[in-house]
């Protein structure tokens, strides 16, 4: 029974980890827009007028608020997982 544990904590770190390199490649593009967002000019922006600002920014806006939903569900998996594990061991300790 504790080899099944093990087994399942192994694939649950596993998947975790393959999870963190999704939201490292995400976190990565948020940085780099965060980044041309940084150097475009203060004075004179050339966008199309206000509705291509207003368009550029609700696409940033709309990757960032992506970006943190994605770490959140991160956080909720995890914790979901964390419950699992803890219930069992405390079943294992209960037989013993």
């Amino acid at each position: 029974m504790e080899q099944k544990v093990t087994d399942i904590i192994t694939h649950m770190a596993h998947s975790h980890q393959q999870m963190a390199r999704v939201l490292d490649a995400e976190r990565q593009i948020a940085v780099r827009m965060a980044q041309i967002i940084h150097e475009l000019p203060d004075k004179q922006p050339e966008f199309d007028g206000i509705d291509g600002m207003m368009e550029s920014a609700g696409r940033i806006n709309k990757s960032l608020v992506s970006y943190l939903n994605v770490i959140a569900d991160l956080q909720e998996a995890m914790a979901e997982n964390l419950t699992h594990v803890m219930s069992e061991l405390k079943s294992l300790e209960d037989e013993e």
